[in-house]
């Protein structure tokens, strides 16, 4: 069923129909494809450039709609293995409570480790979902009954792992050979692992001596072409009474290099500032920026805040060159006075291990491009 029309069409950081969104046609039959053929899938590229996106948007397709069980687990915040587990269960049973079918009523029983949880409601006599982190007290042996319970279903499973290279900075031991023995196991349960710290997801999926190694199809994510973005945009206007121009659409698109967030971030703010029947041109593009960044300056600040001083002049000096090169030359350190290349060095690295920043060769950036330009405009 088609959920009610949206006032606004720019739909930032979640999925509601295909409706909303852009594209991605030939990645959505490919992937697809890989699942009903049985193949897991390693899905990678940077952050924000629509895995998630479609992820649920294949989800929402009639072939894996009505034929697999489907879950969704983002494990970028978690630490551990049984947080890893805790969320996975979760997910499963938040999933699957609604159904009401014969199997979805045998969680419990099938995952006997989580039975502390099972808990009726005075009221309903419906079961909740009632633990918290600390009641996972086997890690491994909740996953094998998990992994149990979803090769009992009445359908095969498709599970959605996002930022899965997080598993690496798990303390415990060989998590890696852990899961994807579990992995290797199923039968009728397949993964697609997504993860957008590209250089530890290659290295774990094709790298020979890691578990993982040639475990399933790498994929990648490149930018909708700017020519179907832009014609998505123009059309999301017309809908509404409204009309953009196709040169302010491009400079957006060029703007954010094609990264499917911060476009759909910025149409939005310019959307809303669109009056029905009007036209929404480049002139309105500054606006939009300041706008978005003053939105979002809290949290700019608190995040600063919590930055080393090293680490703040580097991240810095960083924003105001756009894309750093030769971030230790004596020219660079000149041009924005860091004490030295040791110094830097030693920032870049947390700067990295947090996604403050990121790099493609040589080069480094803000991740964030309204962060980028608000330390340009406040430093």
């Amino acid at each position: 069923m088609e959920p009610v029309s949206l006032s606004n069409p720019f739909v930032v950081g979640r999925y509601v129909s295909d409706r909303y969104f852009c594209d991605r046609q030939s990645e959505t039959e490919f992937l697809i494809k890989q699942v009903v053929n049985g193949r897991n899938v390693a899905l990678i590229s940077p952050r924000r450039m629509g895995k998630t996106g479609l992820i649920r948007h294949c989800f929402n397709r009639e072939t894996l709609k009505r034929d697999y069980y489907t879950f969704f687990i983002d494990i970028y915040a978690t630490t551990s293995l049984a947080e890893f587990v805790y969320l996975l269960g979760k997910a499963i049973y938040e999933e699957l409570k609604p159904r009401k079918t014969a199997w979805t009523e045998r969680f419990f029983q099938m995952i006997a480790s989580l039975r502390v949880g099972f808990k009726l409601d005075p009221l309903t006599g419906e079961a909740g979902f009632d633990i918290g982190l600390g009641d996972i007290q086997t890690p491994r042996t909740t996953l094998d009954e998990i992994f149990a319970y979803l090769e009992s279903a009445d359908r095969p499973c498709l599970v959605a792992i996002d930022e899965f290279q997080q598993i690496g900075n798990y303390p415990e031991e060989n998590v890696e050979a852990l899961l994807r023995t579990a992995i290797q196991q199923c039968r009728q349960t397949q993964f697609i692992f997504s993860g957008s710290k590209r250089h530890l997801m290659n290295r774990m999926f094709n790298s020979v001596s890691r578990p993982f190694y040639q475990s399933a199809i790498c994929m990648g994510l490149d930018p909708i072409p700017m020519d179907i973005y832009t014609d998505f945009s123009v059309r999301m206007f017309e809908e509404r009474d409204r009309r953009i121009d196709v040169s302010a659409v491009e400079k957006v698109y060029r703007l954010f290099n094609g990264c499917t967030w911060f476009m759909q971030m910025m149409m939005n703010e310019l959307f809303a500032l669109t009056a029905s029947g009007t036209c929404c041109g480049t002139d309105r593009l500054d606006e939009a920026w300041y706008n978005v960044i003053r939105a979002q300056e809290g949290s700019y600040k608190d995040l600063l805040s919590r930055l080393a001083p090293r680490q703040k002049i580097v991240l810095q000096a960083i924003a105001r060159e756009g894309e750093a090169v030769g971030i230790t030359s004596s020219a660079f350190m000149k041009k924005y006075n860091l004490p030295s290349a040791s110094s830097v060095q030693s920032a870049v690295k947390p700067l990295l291990k947090s996604d403050l920043i990121t790099q493609e060769g040589d080069a480094y950036r803000v991740y964030d491009y309204f962060f980028a330009e608000w330390l340009k405009r406040m430093y």
